[in-house]
């Protein structure tokens, strides 16, 4: 079992920039990692994904070209690197670890979640 703590989230303006880093408590060599989104009234939904090695990625089509995801397996962290923000880039973020599968934006495919992080964009 692993756990995912987010950070890096805060309130930036239309065009700005976040990164976001998902600090795992274990080795997050064996797991795929990925990151979602939720907005207010709105449900859960993929932002990103990497495989094991972070050689395969994938991303929702919302955010292609604007952010990045990454990881450090040495670090043990996963990250999300957001450029050109939008305002309907307001959610909140979610960090998620999955056993199986590769960059996949399947919900199902993941075992672990973090609690987290806001993102604010304003306009």
């Amino acid at each position: 079992q692993v756990q995912l703590v987010e950070s890096g989230g805060g309130l930036v303006q239309a065009g700005g920039s976040l990164r976001l880093s998902c600090a795992a408590s274990g080795r997050i060599s064996s797991y795929v990692m990925g990151w979602f989104r939720q907005a207010p009234g709105k449900e859960r939904e993929f932002v990103a994904g990497t495989d094991y090695i972070g050689r395969g990625t994938a991303y929702a089509d919302s955010v292609k070209g604007r952010f990045l995801i990454f990881r450090d397996n040495v670090k043990n962290t996963a990250y999300l690197q957001m450029n050109s923000l939008k305002p309907e880039d307001t959610a909140v973020y979610y960090c998620a670890a999955g056993l199986y599968g590769g960059a996949t934006n399947r919900q199902a495919s993941y075992n672990y979640w973090g609690q987290g992080t806001q993102v604010i964009v304003s306009s």
